[in-house]
């Protein structure tokens, strides 16, 4: 296969685009009024002192400009030991279809099996059926068995200050 383009770790003259994506991503998720980061914090907390996250771009070949990222961070599993968690996988609309999220999601795959992680996990809306086919293209499983918990905002603060 020919590949559509470079893959390389980002750089922090790379978070402008990343957090670009990012909003891109949260429209067509229906969700952008949900984007509570900024650059600043993005760039404090993928290139200080203790990375919380690693980032991976890609870019075409015939040109320097970051079409698509792969925002990732290590999780630790009580029954398999490390794993890398995909957070997001963002290709640029009109670059959809070249072959760049397959290169950012097997550079993902790469850096699990580097870690000596035991898997890569990632979560899709059960709506997004174009993800959903890549993956499965790429023999991954989707799986409807496990419901997300998350608890935020005020509920958060309140349980923490009643613990």
């Amino acid at each position: 296969m020919i590949e559509a383009g470079r893959v390389r770790q980002a750089t922090e003259a790379d978070i402008p685009r990343t957090h670009a994506l990012i909003c891109e991503l949260a429209e067509y998720e229906r969700a952008l009024d949900e984007v509570n980061i900024g650059e600043d914090t993005l760039r404090a907390d993928g290139f200080g002192p203790d990375p919380a996250y690693g980032l991976l771009v890609v870019e075409p070949h015939d040109r320097d400009e970051v079409v698509g990222i792969a925002l990732h961070y290590e999780k630790y599993s009580t029954w398999n030991g490390r794993c890398l968690f995909l957070e997001d996988l963002v290709i640029t609309a009109n670059e959809r279809g070249k072959g760049y999220g397959r290169q950012l999601f097997a550079a993902v795959a790469a850096e699990a099996v580097r870690r000596g992680c035991a898997y890569m996990q990632w979560q899709v809306l059960d709506w997004n059926t174009p993800a959903i086919d890549f993956y499965k293209s790429l023999d991954a499983e989707v799986s409807s068995e496990w419901l997300n918990g998350r608890l935020e905002g005020p509920a958060l603060k309140a349980l923490a200050e009643g613990a």
